[in-house]
């Protein structure tokens, strides 16, 4: 059960920082397209950011608790 949970916290991390990786590259292709965002680097930045984040929780678990 402990490895299923593990499991399901790296793969939630994993299919968070897809989510940002994609934002980026929707940023990056088409900055012009996106009316909420007239700072692209700092919309870039947030997403990086956010991506970090959930490395790290992936480096915690894998470092601590396998």
């Amino acid at each position: 059960m402990k490895n299923d949970i593990i499991d399901a916290v790296i793969k939630h991390a994993e299919g968070n920082i897809a989510v940002h990786k994609t934002n980026i590259k929707i940023y990056l292709a088409n900055p012009a397209g996106i009316g909420e965002h007239s700072d692209i680097v700092e919309a870039v930045i947030a997403e990086a950011e956010k991506i970090a984040h959930w490395d790290d929780v992936i480096e915690v678990m894998e470092s601590h608790f396998e």
